[in-house]
């Protein structure tokens, strides 16, 4: 693909705004997941049908599957990171936060990227880049520190815990895209096997954690799981890549403040949010702390 980085093609347009509705919705039904199947299994169900999808899709399109053993060691570290670390902390997350409150602490991933890519990578940070984090955290910090102290706060601390843990193995697995080994792995490929390496290794976890198989057929539950496996997995993880190598990994991470607020939007609509003075300015300063360390990061690249 020719690149146009830093300009917004139509094509990129596209991926950015497909890539927000399905993100920003995603954390909803994350929650028509939960209850009668353990967390565990329903991430396993997940990206089982990710990755059935995923290599549908290279058959259809005769993109080839084979991967060297290193680049199979790669996806396999992607999916350890990604989609059994990360997903089991985020579903477990939602058994105690609202699914809005979980999709902000992922907006950060921009943070966590940038640290780690300091530390491993090399890159610098700026230190509007920092001021903009430390406004963003202390939004964070306001948005939950009067709900800690109360009776249960214990609970939402917990939720709290989890999500960022669940943002700390993304940014791990952003980080190993960023490498050269990253950067030459074939897209759809890399994707479908490090899903189905996933998979395996979450229905590994599952077991020894939850037991025997298990999966609800609910109507509900059953187009939850496909829209979640088809749409946010293999759909949306496909454009979110295409829209990186279309207009860079900078402009891009816009999608990581775009997507809370249509979270936060469905999480008042269908869950009953109820915003308080102290949430909406929380909320306000995360938000725009983000914005500034975005800012930050495009003039630095």
């Amino acid at each position: 693909m020719a690149t146009t980085e830093g300009r917004f093609t139509p094509l990129a347009w596209f991926a950015f705004i497909v890539c927000t509705l399905i993100w920003g919705s995603t954390w909803f039904v994350i929650r028509t997941q939960l209850g009668e199947v353990p967390p565990s299994w329903s991430v396993t169900w997940r990206f089982a049908l990710g990755a059935a999808v995923m290599f549908g899709l290279c058959l259809v399109r005769g993109k080839s599957l084979v991967l060297t053993g290193r680049q199979h060691g790669f996806a396999l570290l992607v999916a350890v990171s990604q989609f059994v670390l990360n997903f089991n902390l985020v579903y477990r997350s939602e058994q105690y936060l609202a699914s809005g409150l979980v999709s902000l602490t992922f907006a950060f991933l921009l943070v966590t990227n940038t640290a780690l890519s300091a530390v491993f990578l090399g890159q610098r940070v700026t230190g509007r880049f920092m001021i903009g984090s430390a406004i963003g955290l202390a939004g964070v910090a306001l948005l939950f520190a009067p709900d800690l102290g109360k009776p249960g706060g214990e609970q939402m601390g917990l939720g709290l815990a989890l999500a960022f843990g669940g943002v700390i193995s993304a940014s791990v697995a952003n980080v190993l895209q960023a490498t050269p080994q990253g950067r030459a792995m074939p897209l759809e490929a890399g994707i479908a096997w490090a899903m189905a390496w996933g998979a395996l290794i979450d229905g590994a976890v599952a077991w020894a954690v939850s037991g025997p198989p298990v999966i609800s057929t609910a109507p509900v539950y059953l187009a939850g799981l496909a829209y979640l496996g088809i749409a946010a997995s293999a759909v949306a993880f496909n454009l979110y890549y295409i829209l990186i190598r279309t207009v860079g990994a900078g402009p891009a991470a816009w999608n990581g403040v775009a997507v809370p607020v249509v979270a936060m939007a469905l999480s008042t609509l269908l869950e009953g949010y109820q915003w308080t003075l102290t949430a909406v300015t929380g909320i306000a300063l995360a938000l725009i702390g983000l914005t500034i360390a975005l800012k930050a990061k495009a003039s630095q690249s």
